[in-house]
């Protein structure tokens, strides 16, 4: 249905998953004497919700840094695979945490959350779309995450068991490019997360469609067992499944196990 990325799009270099870290809070002492981090590779999706929680953490941990990677979960586990310092990993799907665990050693992934699909369209939507059906019409411009990363394989399992075809006019390496599409009018429509029509704060519309329930995307955390910073990474892991990391997930549009 989709074209494939090439192999350089996906397999980025190590450098720049080391690069693209991205620090949350403050870089002070701790206590002990010495600044301590835990880095965090997360699927795009994540943004909001663990920006949230990294903040919360530095909170109660103070001294302690949160250094976030955000991206496609597929890009991410290949960076892990290449050896980029990662302490914890977060992603979109199974499959893609699967390409990590089989490749090195963490712990047991534990399900967090889950998602599901909409239509996203621009506020003022021209193109008048309302059900899923609509976006197989050639004067329709349609994005679409690249079938290699979970919300385009989330896509294709939605359109598949709704019986349709869609010829995308671009493919995107994550959510999140593919929603900017649709909110920089370049775009009719696109097949986004609830979550990030949630959290475009009413730049775009969101239109749910029955099949999304039959593409619903897990989204699995574990540590890695060379992680740096272990007993953080841990504590990450118990603050995202803890309550508090719950109402935080569920506010965002996130449906918890």
């Amino acid at each position: 249905m989709f074209r494939r990325l090439s192999r350089w799009t996906i397999a980025l270099p190590v450098a720049l998953a080391v690069a693209g870290l991205s620090g949350c809070g403050s870089d002070a002492p701790a206590a002990s004497g010495g600044a301590e981090e835990v880095t965090v590779f997360a699927a795009a999706s994540l943004t909001g919700t663990f920006t949230e929680l990294g903040k919360a953490f530095e909170a109660a941990h103070p001294g302690t840094t949160v250094r976030f990677n955000f991206g496609s979960s597929a890009t991410l586990a290949q960076q892990i695979v290449q050896g980029a310092p990662a302490d914890v990993f977060a992603a979109a799907s199974p499959a893609t945490m699967k390409t990590v665990t089989d490749a090195s050693p963490a712990s047991s992934p534990t399900t967090f959350a889950r998602n599901k699909l909409q239509i996203a369209a621009p506020k003022d939507n021209p193109a008048k779309v309302d059900e899923l059906k609509d976006l197989t019409d050639p004067k329709v411009k349609v994005a679409l995450c690249a079938e290699q990363v979970p919300c385009g394989a989330a896509a294709v399992k939605a359109l598949d068991a709704a019986g349709l075809k869609v010829t995308p006019v671009t493919l995107e390496q994550d959510v999140k490019a593919t929603l900017t599409k649709v909110e920089l009018g370049e775009v009719d429509a696109a097949l986004v997360y609830r979550t990030d029509v949630i959290a475009s704060a009413g730049k775009v519309q969101g239109i749910a469609f029955p099949e999304a329930d039959q593409a619903v995307n897990d989204y699995p955390i574990a540590t890695l067992a060379k992680a740096p910073a272990g007993d953080l990474a841990k504590r990450f892991v118990d603050l995202v499944l803890s309550q508090q990391g719950k109402d935080v997930l569920t506010k965002a549009g996130f449906e918890t196990p």
